[in-house]
Parts: C-alpha cells; sequence; structure tokens
C-alpha cells in the first residue's frame, strides 16, 4: 500500500466518523424539546413549535439510539410531569444503565422474547394515557425488530423466521415493513391507536432513504397507506409466500378477504392527536461527510438520490463513475459521497452484511474497470453493525484484492466478512448508538 493510499483511507474514516456524529441522537432531541415551567414545547419540522400544559407525560424510547434520546429527554422534562419512570428498548450492544429509565435489551434484526415482553409493557403504558397527557415516543432505527408485537394468531418464532426470509430475499425496508405492518399490533399506527385519546409525538431518527414516516420503525404512530393485498403480492414476488409458516399466510389471507381489519387509514380520528418531528436523517448526516471533505479539499460529487438496490449492482455502479470520472482526468482530490440503504439477496452460505458486500464488490468491481490506484472505498452502517457480524462494513483500496484469497468466490457465496478479515478491511467501530441508515464514501487522487 502506497502512502498516498493511506492517507485517502485516514480520510475516508475521518468523513465517515464525520457522518456517525452528525446523528448524534441526544443532541437531536436537545435541538427539539424545551421545557418552561411545566410548559413542553416541541420543535416542529417547519419551524413552529408544539406548545402545551399536559398534566402528565408518558416517555417511552425504542430504537438503537433508545439510551440517548430517553436520557437526553428526561434532563429537559421536569421530572413531576412524568408520569411514571421512562421505558428504553434497545439492541443488547447499546444497553447502558441510566437514572430513573427502565433499560430492557431486546435482539435485532431478528425479535426475540425480551422485545416481545418490552413492546407489551408499552401497549400498557400507552392504553393507560389519558387526553390530558402526552406519550411522548422517541424512535430510531432498529425499533420493527426491537419491539415485536405480533397478531394473536401469529407465534414469534413465525415472525422471526418470516423476517429472515424476506431479509434473504433482498426485499427493501419498505417490503419488509409493509409486511410487519400488517402482522402487528403496534406498527403501522397501531401504537397511537392503542393511546388514544391521549395527545402523541414521536420524535424521530430515521434510517430509511427518504425518510417516510410510515416506514421508520414500521410507522407505530403514522397511518399506513400499505394493505394487506400489498403485502401477500410482496411475499409473492420474492418468491417466498409458500416458505413462510401457515401461520403468517392464512393471517394476510384473512386480512386480504376483510376478516381482520386494515392498518389504520389517516382518516382514522386518533390521529387528530398525533405529531411528529424529524430529529436526525441519513440526509443529515451526508451533509456532514459532505462539509468535512471540503473542508479536507475535496471536490464533492455527491449522489442526489439515495442508494438503494442490490448491493453488488451499486458497487459496479460506482466503479463505473470513478472510471468515468479518472478518464476525463481529475485535476484535485474528489470524494464521490452516497447514503441510504441496499439489499442483498442471500444465495451462498458465507457471513457477511450489505455494506461489506457492496465494499468487496467494489473492489472487484475496480479491477474489473481498470480503475488507477489512487482509490479507496468505504461503505459502512452508522449504527457500527452490518449484518450478523461485529463489523460496521469494509473499507477497500487498490491492493485489497491482493491481500485476498479467491475474493470473487467469496462474493459469489456471499461470503464478504472473510475476503474484508484476509486484507484487513473490515471497518471496526462498535455499536455508535446511533443509526441513520449507511454512509458510502469513494475518495479518488489525481492520476501521479
Amino acid at each position: 500500500m502506497t502512502d498516498s493510499v493511506q492517507l485517502l483511507r485516514n480520510d475516508a474514516l475521518a468523513l465517515f466518523n464525520a457522518g456517525v456524529s452528525a446523528a448524534n441522537p441526544g443532541l437531536a432531541v436537545t435541538h427539539h424539546l424545551l421545557a418552561d415551567g411545566h410548559t413542553l414545547e416541541i420543535l416542529l419540522n417547519d419551524g413552529s413549535t408544539r406548545k402545551k400544559n399536559w398534566s402528565k407525560i408518558e416517555l417511552i424510547a425504542f430504537g438503537k439510539a433508545a439510551c440517548s434520546m430517553a436520557e437526553a429527554a428526561q434532563k429537559i422534562i421536569p421530572t413531576d410531569l412524568l408520569k411514571t419512570p421512562g421505558i428504553a428498548v434497545t439492541n443488547y450492544e447499546n444497553i447502558r444503565p441510566i437514572k430513573h429509565i427502565q433499560v430492557i435489551g431486546a435482539d435485532h434484526p431478528y425479535p426475540d422474547e425480551s422485545g416481545l415482553k418490552a413492546a407489551k409493557m408499552i401497549a400498557q403504558r400507552a392504553a393507560r394515557a389519558q387526553a390530558d397527557e402526552l406519550l411522548l415516543v422517541l424512535l430510531s432505527g432498529g425499533g420493527s425488530a426491537l419491539l415485536p408485537s405480533p397478531a394473536a394468531s401469529i407465534s414469534l418464532s413465525d415472525k422471526m423466521l418470516t423476517t429472515q426470509l424476506l431479509l434473504e430475499s433482498g426485499a427493501d425496508i419498505h417490503e419488509i415493513n409493509c409486511i410487519r405492518k400488517h402482522l402487528s399490533e403496534l406498527k403501522g399506527g397501531g401504537l397511537a391507536k392503542t393511546a388514544y385519546p391521549a395527545d402523541v409525538h414521536t420524535l424521530v431518527l430515521s434510517d430509511v432513504p427518504g425518510d417516510d414516516l410510515s416506514v421508520i420503525a414500521s410507522g407505530p404512530t403514522v397511518a399506513d397507506e400499505s394493505t394487506f393485498q400489498n403485502a401477500i403480492s410482496i411475499l409473492q414476488g420474492k418468491n417466498i409466500w409458500y416458505k413462510v409458516p401457515d401461520s403468517i399466510r392464512t393471517h394476510l389471507q384473512q386480512g386480504a378477504e376483510g376478516n381482520i381489519p386494515e392498518t389504520p387509514k389517516r382518516n382514522a380520528p386518533f390521529f387528530q392527536n398525533v405529531q411528529h418531528s424529524l430529529v436526525g436523517s441519513n440526509k443529515i448526516s451526508l451533509s456532514a461527510v459532505s462539509r468535512a471533505a471540503q473542508e479536507k479539499g475535496y471536490q464533492i460529487n455527491k449522489l442526489k438520490q439515495p442508494l438503494t438496490g442490490e448491493a453488488r449492482v451499486q458497487a459496479e455502479n460506482l466503479a463505473k463513475k470513478a472510471k468515468i470520472l479518472q478518464d476525463k482526468g481529475i485535476e484535485k482530490n474528489t470524494a464521490l459521497l452516497a447514503g441510504g440503504e441496499t439489499t442483498v439477496t442471500v444465495s451462498g452460505t458465507g457471513k457477511g452484511g450489505r455494506n461489506q458486500e457492496m465494499a468487496l464488490a467494489f473492489a472487484l468491481a475496480a479491477e474489473k474497470f481498470n480503475l488507477n490506484e489512487n482509490w479507496v472505498f468505504l461503505s459502512g452502517g452508522t449504527d457500527g453493525k452490518d449484518g450478523i457480524t461485529d463489523a460496521a462494513g469494509g473499507i477497500v483500496d487498490s491492493f485489497s484484492i491482493s491481500r485476498m484469497q479467491n475474493a470473487a468466490e467469496l462474493l459469489d457465496n456471499n461470503d464478504s466478512y472473510h475476503a474484508l478479515e484476509q486484507s484487513h478491511d473490515l471497518l471496526i467501530t462498535g455499536s455508535t448508538g446511533t443509526n441513520v441508515a449507511d454512509l458510502q464514501i469513494l475518495l479518488l487522487q489525481p492520476n501521479t
């Protein structure tokens, strides 16, 4: 590895850290909550505020950033306004004790019994809320898996298997969460319905490209426009309709036939009491990466649309863009930046995640298109976890393939983790306590 490539690697890591820092969940909450005596003021995204003297406030947080968000909110809200100690449900890696907050660990991306118990506790809290009270929901990425509340006819194990099949099918987050909403009692507006007639306000740290509130954590306080038939069509389109458990098929068919009520739609009366504030997102973090790159003297080339679709296809597309830029002639250091959430259709038996697969696929595509040696590519999850691994993603350079054995075969087997482990290119950050999807950073130097 040359000194110039090592410098690019250092810069890529610094830019990624800038993006993660911009998604600081505690600061995001602090910027949107203000208490004046017993009046709580909540900043809305249009610049206005929601202000009221609620008699009591019920504080619940769930998602990978739940601890930081709950702690920040608790410092702002007067203690005697809190109806009960707050609840924070997060993944096991992000658990930490918080005074006066009940912290509950649960599994991700596959739901577990601990998450099921937490969901029941939160449903009970919401159901007890009164008309003059506020249910303050602090929502972050991972909330769908961390708070499972399957319909009565569906077991947790059946929901776990369905989640696994969806993830392995290459379904995107919109498709996965459409299914989840139609198998759950709390998702797709169910939590808002449970809390009625209390007021509800949700502070949202988005991990979904495009920041569709109905998709983030499966929209527990947002009206759902999707249908049971949409859910069936997704499973059929991914060729897993006959692989999911019988209870799943029966429940969805009953819903499509009108025997089970649809998820709450926007004209439901209880949504009149519900408002939301987007407090952090992939777009905000990507802007922070861009600013940090400019400060380092890079010329910025930022993709306009969130990066979605198959990870290895998008990796090849980015390599093509890099080749075009190099062929045109790069006069100064250039940063090609993207953010979003790709997918992986699993056909092999290896270990990895969408960011590791993208990094490995990019390294192979760079050789295919004969990129010169002056590049580094990083793809990482802002939560610090990519798939069922200890890595956040991967960071590769023009020498990475030479440090691997059988790179193409490992990619075909969806075994990006072991390929990147060979080349010492795993991106290991540990849990970050936040989650605003993924960041991709491609750094290019002029030809020398």
